[in-house]
């Protein structure tokens, strides 16, 4: 077996996406523009929250929170994607590489879908306990537990990421997919992945199962509460303040538990492929329109903030 593992000379390649330049250019342009206006989406909506101090309030601090961790998400699989796409051989990456760009995006995809549950934690509290709302969603508990979403994902990260590069790769192969995603290279792997089968089953569970469930059982209960709402305005603002957020949860959770939730065995690099798209650029260039859009306090911010640069 070669020893490529330890001397670092292995290589990966990605898989094209045609094998027509034509295509490719057209792919690239789409791309470029999905990235671009998510870069530009999510960071008005940071700068936004950051500058105006009616929007310092905990709903706002985890979307801000939200937004950022979706321009380092995007940017771990954006860049290169591009860039080899535009080139003319095949895109090769290294080992260690490969590693690093599946590391952060576990760490940052898994604390996504974390701070989802925790901004359904608190929008539960928002409207069924509104008279003790600012005591129990003091920013202490704010920062502590957007700081846990990071916590958590990092840990699940790095020991998904170690078990899986201690694996023997027995020479440069081709990667089904644009970017190091976990199912892919494992199926590199010149040993047994059973274990790692498992243990990816078990970081999915984690990350996807029981904080979608957690949003689900919160969402019962605010549905409960705005069901007592007597005026129908109070009903449509209750319920406006969770409809971005609802949109968005479907959005992520609904793609990525395609594939980490479904047996390996049925995994297709052709259906992989077409739902990586999907929760690599375009969720995360949706995301900021979708919130921009269903919310009102969020949008006027914004116009204001586009007026201001307009008459600079």
């Amino acid at each position: 077996m070669e020893e490529a593992n330890q001397t670092g000379r292995l290589l990966f390649h990605f898989r094209p996406f045609s094998r027509l330049p034509e295509v490719q250019v057209l792919i690239f342009v789409f791309f470029l523009i999905m990235y671009v206006v998510s870069l530009s989406g999510n960071m008005s909506i940071f700068l936004t929250i950051w500058i105006h101090r009616c929007l310092h309030t905990p709903m706002y601090f985890f979307l801000a929170n939200l937004a950022s961790l979706e321009i380092f998400y995007s940017s771990t699989i954006a860049p290169l994607t591009l860039a080899g796409i535009l080139s003319v051989e095949r895109t090769a990456i290294s080992l260690p590489g490969c590693g690093a760009q599946m590391f952060f995006f576990i760490f940052l995809g898994s604390a996504d879908c974390i701070l989802l549950a925790i901004m359904a934690y608190d929008r539960f509290v928002a409207i069924c306990h509104p008279l003790r709302y600012t005591l129990i969603m003091s920013w202490r508990l704010c920062v502590q537990l957007a700081l846990g979403s990071l916590l958590l994902g990092f840990i699940l990260a790095m020991q998904l990421t170690v078990l899986i590069f201690r694996l023997p790769f027995c020479s440069s192969k081709e990667i089904s997919l644009f970017y190091c995603d976990v199912l892919p290279v494992m199926r590199l792997a010149c040993a047994d992945t059973h274990v790692h089968e498992a243990t990816l089953f078990v970081v999915s569970v984690i990350v996807l199962t029981i904080p979608f469930l957690l949003i689900l059982l919160s969402y019962v209960f605010i549905a409960a509460a705005i069901l007592k709402i007597r005026s129908a305005e109070g009903r449509h603002k209750a319920f406006s303040t969770c409809s971005s957020h609802l949109t968005v949860v479907l959005l992520q959770y609904g793609c990525t538990s395609l594939i980490y939730l479904c047996p390996s065995s049925s995994y297709s690099p052709e259906r992989g492929q077409v739902i990586s798209v999907v929760y690599t650029f375009i969720t995360p260039m949706l995301n900021p329109l979708i919130y921009s859009m269903r919310n009102r306090e969020l949008k006027d911010a914004l116009k204001k903030a586009v007026m201001k640069l307009l008459l600079l």
